[in-house]
């Protein structure tokens, strides 16, 4: 009771804050204030760039705007002014302004600025180019035309994001070299799995991506990465509105994405919805040789997938200052495949084994969000109530067929998941006065995982005997509850962001109903900012936060989660979470014809969690892959992009990121031949790698004529090492081009990507064996779609208010 009065206490105190607003009628020195917002999307542009020039063109002072588009201009001396608002891809807005006695305090109001490339009342504008701006607290990839042509889908494009990599075999995602990142869609995390998320988001869907890597204490302080949120196109239309998108991609099997999305707005009410669905056939295969056994392993994996995702929301608004907000996300998934294991022993062929692998698995999330905002009556100032309730049920029924050189016969496994999450949150903001801002939350954050898992198989019980596989039941909770508060300040030419989060976690593990685990941990999260922009085109920022990785499912979980002739993989339930402190020095200049971006980062890790190979004690030919604690550890990395406009018809956006980070494993392995092997000749190997890798990425497009745009997109992954190999650099390139129509309400998108063919996983290293290995996937293949957008309304500038930048219209099957 004493936290919940003190974390109320807090929200009371930013209260009293709220009365104070000095205002100077005639102030000793100018100042000019006012509001930059988007011309046709009614929202603040921040980090517009204001000058303040003299009659003859001399720039006197200027500053640049905030997250919510405002400005201050300070101390000015009496005179005639022009002043201009300039932002990248925006038309420049001047206006004379006059200050003297008697007004010297001249609030502009609201000032809008439209973007260069030719508007359509219907839709959203899509820019021609992608660019990159460093907020306070994120990093902002605008994804333009030429983004979006490198592919169906997010999971296809997410390469070509600075700092950013997924592995297209697993899904999985990473940033700045780590996989602890958390994915949200438009400010929102979901149950669904990363890989088949992002399968399901159209690119041309996608309005921006934020790369968060130092989050101010508004968020959560989950993954030591920190966040990707991906920014959906807004549709604030008046009548009715719609986007149909449709592609192909075809290389060993073909693969074809859809979606529809449809707004309909009058007076008070908005109704959207949309319907996504996502079909494909995808395959890789890949072989392991064992140096001193002369023993190959042969794969070889197919997957047939269906999702299909239905979603349908509202906004009602009661008045200027109320607005009610619902919808929800149904997602069905439906998966197929089929794995081939050989295991080919060169001097012994008695040995030889192979595995068929066949697993049926279905899944549905369920998501529903509920949202009031109100408006006080001053610009900014508001108070939000979200509650959001997700349940995710999985079924896996899983055929393994063995053969050849083995102790067990066939058998089946079944795997039921059911997982929920209810997180409601109050968040309050109120701008104290022109350059000051408070924020302020609470948090109450609910899950629940069960996981039932029984099988006809056999197993070796302690004293070496085989039984019939035990059934498990593993039940994984959590509740968090947290409280945060920001204060910052906007001045001239330095603007800061302080504040803290704190938690209270309560962690339990249940395996077959007795506790295997539990723990409970109140930690605080501090965070920092500050930001020095000295010119109109120089801005540098200094930032620092701490940040928690909590053990994920796959982590914790002490099923088996899949298996080779020869591999397990296990979770580990007496995990610990580990805890990052971070701190990021960023730099960016404007010039002419783009801009540039530069960075450094530190980190410090407390508890790193890191893979663990332990030699199976029930069959020493064996490995289990799971996961341990292990001693703190340090990171650190640079950054740079850059996008230039050498020509009118040439666009070119680069990036280089490099990171380093010390990586503590344990791996086990036998001394001799395996055939032989006991117990005592088990070696454990306490295992320290720096790991140092680095990604170019170049991309560049051409418009050949104002509707056809052509694509050139060159990749390189530098060597890298890990606990157990060393993995070789990886490279491709994809063409590609773009094609409007229909006075440009519908685009024609082709795609030839990874045209040398030699996109590849190939590795090679000495634990716990001396092996070698490569992966290949349908990295080269050919994609076609089509955009068409359609509607009746114009677009009259909506008041429609959204929070945080959160999308509540569909587009494209988005959860």
């Amino acid at each position: 009771m004493k936290k919940v009065t003190l974390l109320w206490a807090i929200l009371a105190f930013t209260a009293v804050f709220a009365k104070t607003d000095p205002e100077n009628p005639d102030p000793k020195d100018g100042i000019i204030l006012g509001k930059v917002i988007d011309q046709d999307l009614s929202e603040p542009v921040a980090y517009a760039t204001v000058v303040i020039k003299s009659m003859d063109l001399k720039t006197i002072s200027g500053g640049i705007t905030t997250e919510d588009g405002s400005f201050l201009i300070e101390k000015l001396p009496d005179g005639h002014y022009i002043l201009e608002v300039q932002y990248i891809g925006y038309k420049t807005h001047s206006q004379e302004v006059i200050l003297d006695k008697g007004h010297r305090k001249i609030q502009l109001g609201t000032i809008t600025i439209a973007e260069e490339a030719e508007s359509l009342s219907e839709v959203e504008v899509v820019a021609e180019r992608t660019t990159i701006e460093q907020r306070i607290d994120r990093k902002v990839v605008n994804v333009g035309k030429d983004l979006t042509t490198a592919g169906a889908t997010a999971s296809d494009i997410m390469n070509n994001i600075p700092s950013v990599n997924i592995d297209q075999q697993t899904g999985e995602l990473s940033l700045r070299g780590n996989s602890n990142v958390r994915v949200m869609v438009d400010g929102k995390l979901s149950n669904v799995p990363v890989a088949q998320l992002l399968r399901q988001i159209p690119s041309s869907s996608i309005k921006s991506i934020e790369l968060i890597t130092n989050p101010s204490a508004k968020y959560n302080p989950e993954g030591m990465s920190g966040i990707i949120n991906i920014i959906l196109h807004k549709n604030a239309n008046i009548g009715f509105n719609g986007n149909l998108n449709t592609g192909l991609t075809v290389g060993i099997e073909a693969k074809y994405n859809a979606s529809l999305d449809l707004n309909y707005r009058n007076g008070k009410l908005n109704l959207y919805g949309n319907i996504g669905t996502n079909i494909g056939k995808y395959v890789n295969d890949g072989n392991i040789y064992r140096v001193v056994e002369n023993s190959q392993q042969f794969f070889e994996f197919m997957n047939n997938n269906k999702s299909y995702l239905y979603k349908i929301g509202f906004d009602f608004y009661l008045n200027e200052k109320n607005t009610l907000s619902f919808f929800t996300n149904q997602n069905i998934f439906q998966g197929k495949g089929q794995g081939l294991t050989d295991v080919v022993y060169y001097d012994d062929t008695s040995l030889n084994n192979s595995q068929t692998f066949i697993p049926v698995n279905d899944n549905q999330s369920e998501q529903y969000n509920f949202d009031y905002k109100l408006d006080f009556g001053k610009e900014g100032h508001n108070l939000e109530l979200e509650i959001d309730h997700n349940r995710f049920e999985d079924d896996e029924e899983s055929a393994f067929r063995i053969s050849g050189n083995s102790l067990f016969p066939n058998y089946r496994d079944f795997v039921a998941t059911q997982r929920t999450q209810t997180i409601a949150n109050l968040d309050y903001v109120n701008p104290l006065d022109s350059i000051s801002k408070i924020e302020a939350g609470l948090e109450s954050r609910n899950f629940e995982t069960e996981v039932d898992y029984r099988s006809t198989g056999l197993s070796f019980d302690a004293n070496g005997n085989l039984r019939p596989t035990p059934s498990t039941a593993f039940t994984y909770g959590m509740d968090i509850y947290s409280a945060y508060a920001t204060f910052g300040q906007n001045f001239e030419k330095w603007s800061y962001q302080i504040g803290a989060r704190i938690e209270d976690v309560t962690v339990k593990a249940d395996t077959n109903s007795v506790r295997a685990f539990d723990d409970r941990y109140t930690q605080i999260y501090p965070t920092a900012f500050i930001t020095y922009t000295p010119n109109e085109k120089d801005q540098l920022q200094l930032s620092s936060s701490r940040r928690v990785d909590r053990p994920g499912l796959t982590q914790v979980n002490p099923i088996r989660e899949w298996a080779t002739p020869l591999i397990s993989s296990f979770g580990n339930p007496s995990l610990f979470p580990q805890f990052t402190s971070s701190l990021e020095l960023n730099y960016t200049r404007r010039i002419k014809n783009g801009s540039l971006t530069s960075g450094i980062f530190y980190r410090t890790i407390k508890d790193e969690i890191n893979r663990a190979v332990y030699v199976d004690r029930l069959d020493l030919n064996k490995l289990i892959l799971t996961f341990d604690n292990f001693d703190n550890t340090s990171a650190y990395g640079m950054e740079f992009s850059a996008n230039y406009k050498p020509a009118k018809w040439w666009n070119i956006n680069g990036s280089f990121d490099l990171y380093s980070q010390t990586q503590r494993g344990v791996t086990e392995s036998l001394e001799g031949s395996n055939s032989e092997a006991s117990l005592e000749d088990i070696v454990v190997e306490r295992v320290e790698v720096q790991n140092t890798a680095w990604n170019l990425r170049m991309n560049n497009s051409f418009t050949v004529t104002k509707d056809l745009t052509l694509q050139l997109f060159g990749f390189y992954r530098g060597q890298n090492q890990n606990i157990q190999f060393s993995v070789e650099p990886m490279y491709f390139v994809n063409l590609g081009l773009r094609y409007g129509f229909a006075q440009n309400k519908g685009t024609f998108s082709l795609n030839f990507n990874d045209v040398f063919n030699t996109m590849r996983f190939a590795f090679d290293g000495d634990r716990p064996f001396l092996q070698t290995g490569e992966f290949n996937w349908e990295s080269q293949n050919v994609y076609a779609g089509i955009s068409y957008r359609f509607g009746s309304g114009k677009n009259r500038a909506s008041r429609r208010k959204n929070r945080d930048d959160n999308t509540k219209q569909g587009s494209g099957g988005i959860l």
